[in-house]
């Protein structure tokens, strides 16, 4: 694409922090990986952090550190990245789809409590595009049911829920570090908890399950190899170093895109006012208004693609996919946003002169498909 949908932000910092740790000889388990923990536990105001290999791995061995498994049920947004769904059936436990609220995409602190039944046993929050959940809520819910809550953060790192960092409310908060988030390992993720035990166990869970003090070839439990190696840790350190100013940098394209975008009534915005916390822009998704379809929706990405402007369809509701997660129901919310959902380009490198041509053609696609479908409508009748 002549305009991408996303790129990371990587600086000579980076190349020479990867650059010293290939000339230092010690490429994994060393004192980058422990400088990023420590880092990210400053930041985020949690007492302890475990990096992985990705967030999937985080979620994972969150799932199965607190001995979620067979018979279990844990509540899951359906509108969501896949690896929430599947990281709790890894462990053979049900992952138990609500809906949303229609304004922050995130859980509905209603459907959820609906959703409780004997079995339930956690909650998985997922931070939608960077906007925290009602953490207030979602906490006194799980409370007063006795459940775990577990808090999805891989797109909100630095997100607030009223002053406190995302990710620190729960039993433990994953991120995660892919090339399009905020800041990037090129590949990684970190979990971050309260409790020194379940970090003990993460942290022998990511490493074949050995603990501290076993010798190299003594397991302790059943683990996997979701080490995060020094290589990927220097890129984070650097990252994290500079991640006010990549925040600031991806609020102000945001706003850039608000301020073209405004007075089109065929488009709705992201939410921006938000009162009780404070967004960390992962990625910038419009909504086609209620009188488009999915259809329509899928031509102007099309639309888009044709002219080189990348565009994403965020996200393909969990519920309706695979043999795995098929079963029948509905969620009218979690549908009716998805059906309509086009993420733009976004990534700290985008101009101005980008954000121009991306608006532009968007809604010339828009108007195009709006005149078209009127058209196949009047001669119909």
């Amino acid at each position: 694409m002549r305009i991408p949908l996303a790129g990371p932000d990587i600086t000579e910092a980076e190349i020479a922090g990867v650059v010293a740790v290939m000339r230092s000889g010690r490429l994994s388990l060393g004192p980058r990986l422990e400088g990023f923990e420590a880092a990210f536990s400053q930041y985020v105001g949690a007492p302890f952090a475990a990096a992985v290999s990705s967030g999937t791995a985080g979620l994972h061995v969150v799932v199965r550190a607190l001995g979620l498994g067979d018979g279990d049920e844990v509540i899951v947004p359906s509108f969501t990245f896949v690896a929430a769904a599947n990281a709790i059936r890894y462990e053979r436990a049900t992952p138990v789809f609500v809906d949303i609220d229609p304004r922050t995409l995130n859980l509905d602190p209603l459907c959820v409590e609906a959703a409780i039944t004997p079995r339930t046993r956690a909650i998985l929050v997922v931070h939608t595009f960077g906007v925290s959940a009602d953490l207030e809520k979602l906490a006194a819910i799980a409370a007063k049911h006795n459940l775990i809550l577990i808090e999805d953060a891989c797109e909100a790192i630095g997100a607030e829920w009223r002053g406190k960092k995302v990710g620190t409310s729960g039993a433990a908060g994953v991120f995660g570090f892919y090339p399009n988030k905020q800041i990037t390992t090129a590949e990684g993720g970190m979990v971050v908890t309260s409790d020194r035990k379940l970090a003990a166990r993460v942290r022998s869970l990511r490493n074949h399950g050995r603990s501290n003090g076993d010798e190299w070839f003594e397991h302790a439990e059943i683990g996997y190899n979701y080490r995060l190696s020094e290589l990927h840790a220097a890129m984070g350190i650097e990252q994290l170093n500079r991640i006010e100013p990549i925040l600031a940098r991806r609020a102000e394209i945001a706003h850039g895109y608000n301020a073209r975008l405004a007075t089109n009534a065929e488009i709705l915005l992201p939410l921006w006012d938000f009162p009780d916390g404070k967004i960390s822009w992962f990625v910038y998704v419009i909504r086609l208004a209620d009188h488009f379809s999915r259809q329509q929706r899928d031509a102007v990405v099309d639309a888009m693609a044709k002219s080189e402007i990348g565009c994403g369809r965020y996200f393909a509701p969990i519920h309706l996919q695979s043999p795995y997660y098929r079963d029948g129901f509905r969620l009218f919310v979690t549908e009716n946003v998805a059906d309509r959902t086009i993420a733009l380009p976004f990534f700290n490198a985008l101009s101005e002169r980008e954000i121009d041509e991306v608006c532009r053609a968007l809604q010339e696609c828009i108007a195009t498909e709006a005149k078209h479908t009127a058209g196949v409508r009047m001669a119909a009748l």
